[in-house]
């Protein structure tokens, strides 16, 4: 298969298919399984295409430290330490497998970002089709081969990742065996501006390592993912959650099940606009052509008489010549009478 297409749970996914739409749950089941149920099928109902999860505990992922480097400043969780954070939002693994299957019900694929080997454990019992590496796990190599080492298809989030690291990255995940990778276009700021945005850097990503590319958008903006479609994004990948108003620490930067329906509807609408390169008629125009414009007499010419600039014109429909014949034909006789409102062809010409 080649690097720019990949497939997950039977989906091709490339620059030739419509946009992949992942709608990432995160944190905004808000502890109650059954708002990550709601999410499941708003997700579904949207049409999107998977839902991501997040699989770690918080000790996975830090230590439970009050000292300054381990509290958050500058973001929308300002304030908080890192573990504090973790423990809101995790998602408790014994919904996990059950999720799996309401989505695999409701025609869903269901995968998630595992952040420590034991997670990559238990998604494979899960037999997740596919997995996800956050931007800030871009540099845990040890990770990247473990999840690699799996076989399936991985998507990478490449925010604040420098060419460099990016470069590093994939050949980890290449050396441990990893062949279907994609890259995501991704600004980690919550929420981000569309001027972070730089969406011409997906079709770089997708030349430069030769994956198929996309965007992680943390953006409220509908044109930022429709204008990444244009831009090659072939994976879109979308915070959903059932009101911003629930708060939690994702909602302000997340979609409500109305704005992901419309949004999904726009990409593949930008997505079957795009086309391909195409010149002539469409089908659609082929009917059209005949009201072009062609020569016509506009006046009745008598046998002999010429034909000039007040008697021959090119107007709609383009039942005559084409106009480039014009100038050949002015000055020249007639065969013979010709009425007005004729169509004019050459033998009608002397």
């Amino acid at each position: 298969m080649s690097g720019k297409s990949l497939q997950i749970a039977g989906r091709r996914i490339g620059p030739d298919e419509p946009p992949y739409v992942v709608a990432e749950m995160s944190a905004n089941h808000r502890g109650d399984f059954q708002q990550a149920v709601k999410i499941l099928e708003a997700a579904a109902d949207a049409g999107a295409d998977a839902v991501k999860l997040q699989t770690y505990t918080p000790d996975a992922l830090t230590i439970d430290c009050d000292r300054p480097c381990f509290r958050i400043e500058g973001t929308i969780w300002s304030g908080r330490t890192l573990y504090d954070l973790y423990r809101e939002a995790a998602m408790p693994r014994a919904w996990q497998p059950k999720l799996k299957r309401i989505a695999d019900g409701l025609g869903l694929a269901l995968f998630s970002t595992p952040f420590d080997s034991g997670s990559v454990d238990f998604l494979e019992q899960m037999q997740v089709p596919a997995y996800k590496i956050a931007s800030f796990e871009l540099v845990d190599l040890p990770l990247l081969r473990r999840v690699a080492a799996t076989g399936k298809p991985v998507i990478l989030s490449t925010g604040m990742a420098t060419l460099g690291e990016i470069d590093e990255a994939i050949g980890s995940l290449r050396e441990a065996g990893g062949s279907e990778l994609a890259l995501l276009k991704c600004t980690s700021a919550y929420p981000a501006s569309p001027e972070e945005m730089n969406l011409r850097t997906i079709a770089h990503l997708a030349d430069t390592f030769d994956v198929v590319a996309g965007l992680s958008d943390h953006t409220l903006e509908p044109a930022v993912p429709v204008a990444a479609v244009a831009a090659g994004a072939s994976i879109l990948e979308k915070h959903l959650t059932m009101s911003r108003a629930d708060g939690g620490p994702d909602g302000r930067f997340s979609l409500e099940p109305a704005e992901f329906k419309q949004m999904v509807q726009a990409v593949r609408i930008a997505r079957a606009a795009l086309g391909g390169v195409h010149y002539g008629p469409s089908e659609q125009e082929t009917d059209l052509r005949r009201l072009r414009r062609s020569l016509f007499v506009v006046e009745d010419i008598k046998a002999g008489e010429e034909f000039t600039a007040e008697n021959v014109r090119s107007i709609r429909p383009g039942d005559g010549l084409h106009p480039r014949f014009l100038e050949q034909i002015l000055g020249r006789p007639a065969r013979a009478d010709v009425a007005r409102g004729t169509p004019l062809h050459w033998r009608h010409v002397e």
